[in-house]
């Protein structure tokens, strides 16, 4: 591997995606344009290399408490088209704190793209909070394309929170995400996601609420502006006693557009399932009541479309 020496731009890149400035201690995995350059471990988290294809294994011990992975990726170089193959093995009871994220400088004219396959194995009452953020920038006409793809397999009593944010300057990306629960297992997904220009951004989920008891909370927040356009996708398909709850709120400006596709499946009687969805412009009278105060009324938005994605 490469020494793990990052320049200016890698570090903004870094502070964007994981509000860190460089490596940190613990568990961590860098790659950087397309190749792996650090990996540290420590004595309850395992990272190790797949021998077949592009990735890593995590291997997260049986009752591991207050520990962190960062697998961050950084992209300067442009055309680079990158997919990579993570899987997370965590252990019964255990309880971490994953990091991921891409951020990606594209200064060419050729476009960049990176796929994270990602798989979560959770054993019994394992827990794991999943943080990932998406950033682009750069001045050229090369595109910054991100498809991750997310599969989750969460075993009885255990627990996945999934936090997604697309700050800025993805010019496409599609996510897709599939999800099985056992018995009293919950998954917990809130996504933001902001577009501007011809940008375009589709989610899509399925999840399947096998065991009894399970349940499943996906939040999603947008803003769409100028003319990019968004598509939701929610799959929920209730196979036992359990709860679902999806939740869509977007936000539209100038000619932006989102779609939202509801999907909720009950195939047992104790079954509860709900699905929400708002789309609308920002109301007149929020504005109004902000100018009031002294802000212009582009002041105003911005304040409540910031507020809208805490």
């Amino acid at each position: 591997m490469e020494k793990a020496e990052l320049s200016k731009m890698e570090s903004k890149l870094l502070m964007a995606i994981a509000d860190i400035p460089g490596i940190t201690p613990g568990a961590f995995s860098l790659r950087k344009n397309g190749k792996p350059v650090y990996v540290n471990t420590t004595p309850n988290i395992n990272i190790i290399k797949k021998e077949d294809k592009p990735g890593i294994d995590i291997y997260i011990r049986a009752d591991t408490k207050d520990e962190e992975v960062h697998i961050p990726v950084v992209i300067t170089e442009s055309g680079i088209s990158d997919t990579v193959y993570n899987d997370f093995y965590v252990g019964k009871n255990a309880d971490v704190v994953i990091n991921a994220g891409c951020g990606i400088h594209n200064d060419g004219c050729t476009d960049t793209h990176h796929n994270g396959i990602h798989r979560f194995f959770l054993d019994e009452g394992a827990k794991v909070k999943y943080v990932e953020k998406h950033y682009g920038e750069g001045s050229g006409d090369g595109k910054r394309v991100l498809d991750p793809v997310t599969e989750v397999t969460l075993g009885k009593n255990a627990t996945l929170e999934m936090y997604t944010t697309q700050i800025k300057g993805v010019d496409s990306t599609v996510r897709n995400t599939e999800a099985k629960l056992d018995d009293n297992s919950t998954l917990l997904v809130s996504e933001k996601i902001m577009t501007h220009g011809v940008q375009h951004a589709e989610t899509n989920f399925s999840v399947n609420l096998d065991g009894k008891g399970s349940s499943c909370q996906v939040t999603s927040r947008s803003v769409a502006t100028e003319s990019s356009t968004q598509k939701f996708v929610s799959e929920i398909y209730g196979n036992n006693e359990c709860f679902g709850h999806v939740e869509c709120d977007a936000i539209i400006k100038e000619n932006g557009k989102v779609v939202s596709t509801p999907a909720i499946v009950a195939n047992c009687l104790d079954a509860n399932l709900i699905h929400e969805a708002a789309i609308g412009k920002i109301a007149g009278a929020q504005i109004t009541k902000l100018m009031t105060l002294g802000l212009t009324e582009k002041e105003a938005e911005d304040a409540i479309i910031n507020g809208f994605l805490q």
